[in-house]
């Protein structure tokens, strides 16, 4: 009998975990490797039910268990609900059976946690959005949790999206995240770059030769190709991805650039052919115009590329994948400064994901264009599952440079990358620079690198004394550089973006 307890929702992603350990390993006949998947019902009236993969019966959804085996008949409005994996979507399953993400709404369960997105293309955040539209409240769990879950299912996730080919499902109202998923009939496969195509094969891989069935499969299993009566066509993402000219049927494609040189003078470039050749193409042309700098803070005369190369690249492929496709009207820009990188992406934070969890570096795994992001992925480009939170965070820290700031234009979610550990002083708002003391300038330049600051770890890093320290950081709260978060002795100072 479950025990009447107050629980923290930590507490509960976590019991969720420990729930999903227990899961069966059921016998299949396709030899794929089944999820280990954890659920936990908090009620209204502050008990608990778990269920794990497989509990009473092989092969049955922890989510079903939870909800059709041992609360079919029971009032569940006002309850939450954690689970490890996404609910599947519609038509994931084959009929009659409903999927995870019906029965939850059926339930009337208005708020659900989620571990992390199942990488199943036929789920693939298609469950999630189930959710959002049918007015349910999405969480995401948090990105160590999130961590655990895909290392103890690394089987499964590494399988998900290498099978040649996708059982056919059939539903009435089948998820669809974009209408990019759909075929595109006049993009044969002709049509598609061979080069990118070899790209993709090489740097992800993949065995089988292009234009063969394998490898044709292949991409229909990824949704890159499809079916369009008896001819195979590509898919919006793959017209995207590897189409010659994609921008014929997609204007919004493809990057902007500008380069701004110290002299006033501006040098651009569209890249508007394949996604797949944009990065290093960027990448290149970055390294042709952009002379390398001297590094004067040693004793000796050191080349030190002009920009940091490899967080650029992962920023370019961020804005690539993770963008908004349906605003049409729209690209990614990337705009060079003698200071900065400022690459601007068309739409905001993928729901649930919040703004304030991009700025802090810990915004869960989620993509909003799950089959982008495969292929970036699987070449190399773009963490596996997240949105570089770790990687710009580890990679920024190790050059010594600021940490990179979000900013909402809509409709762009812009993000700053700095070039040199001065660019914090050089870009701060128009009169506010000039209101700070040498020490504060110091000071600031270092804050600039942190996340979260107390003001003894301020003192003790310029060497302050701990009321001086706690003075310029009244002078930055003022100046609305950093927010005052707490009371007392647990009181931080958190950088706000600008």
């Amino acid at each position: 009998m479950a025990k009447k307890k107050k629980y923290t929702n930590r507490e509960l992603m976590e019991l969720a975990i420990a729930v999903m350990r227990k899961s069966l390993h059921e016998p299949r006949d396709d030899k794929k490797p089944p999820p280990k998947v954890g659920a936990v019902l908090y009620k209204a009236d502050g008990t608990i039910e778990t269920a794990c993969r497989g509990e009473l019966r092989w092969g049955d959804h922890a989510e079903f268990t939870l909800l059709e085996r041992k609360n079919r008949h029971n009032a569940l409005d006002g309850a939450k609900l954690f689970a490890t994996l996404e609910p599947c979507a519609p038509g994931s399953r084959k009929e009659p059976k409903r999927c995870c993400a019906e029965r939850i709404i059926n339930a009337r369960i208005k708020e659900v946690w989620v571990g992390i997105e199942d990488p199943d293309p036929t789920v693939d955040r298609k469950g999630i959005k189930h959710l959002l539209d049918n007015g349910v409240t999405v969480k995401m769990f948090d990105p160590d949790l999130q961590e655990i879950i895909k290392r103890e299912n690394a089987e499964f996730f590494s399988k998900a999206l290498e099978r040649k080919a996708v059982a056919e499902v059939k539903a009435k109202e089948p998820a669809q995240l974009s209408p990019l998923e759909n075929p595109e009939p006049e993009y044969a496969l002709q049509d598609l770059s061979r080069a990118a195509l070899d790209r993709y094969r090489q740097q992800a891989g993949i065995e089988d030769p292009i234009g063969s069935d394998a490898f044709n499969r292949r991409l229909k299993s990824q949704g890159l190709l499809q079916n369009e009566g008896n001819r195979v066509v590509a898919s919006g993402f793959g017209v995207l991805l590897f189409g010659k000219r994609p921008r014929e049927i997609m204007p919004q494609a493809g990057l902007l650039a500008t380069i701004r040189y110290p002299s006033g003078d501006e040098e651009t470039r569209d890249f508007d052919g394949p996604l797949v050749e944009i990065p290093e193409q960027v990448q290149q042309w970055l390294r042709d115009k952009l002379p390398h700098t001297i590094d004067r803070s040693t004793m000796q005369r050191e080349n030190v590329p002009a920009l940091p190369y490899e967080l650029v690249r992962e920023a370019v492929v961020n804005a690539l994948v993770h963008r908004d496709y349906d605003i049409k009207g729209a690209k990614c820009q990337l705009i060079v400064t003698p200071e900065t990188l400022l690459i601007s992406s068309p739409g905001g934070p993928v729901a649930p994901i919040e703004f304030e969890q991009l700025q802090a570096f810990n915004a869960p795994m989620l993509s909003r264009n799950p089959i982008l992001h495969y292929v970036f992925g699987k070449m190399g480009y773009a963490e596996e599952r997240g949105l570089g939170m770790r990687s710009l965070r580890e990679k920024t820290a190790a050059a010594g440079l600021p940490l990179p700031r979000y900013s909402w234009n809509a409709p762009y979610l812009a993000l700053t990358i700095y070039r040199t550990s001065q660019a914090a002083i050089a870009t701060l708002p128009s009169g506010v620079g000039s209101r700070l003391s040498k020490t504060q300038r110091k000071g600031w330049e270092w804050l600039s690198r942190q996340q979260v600051v107390t003001s003894k770890q301020y003192a003790s890093a310029l060497q302050l004394p701990e009321r001086t320290a706690l003075n310029h950081l009244q002078h930055f709260t003022k100046l609305q550089l950093v927010r005052r978060v707490g009371s007392g002795p647990a009181t931080e100072y958190h950088l706000m973006s600008r």
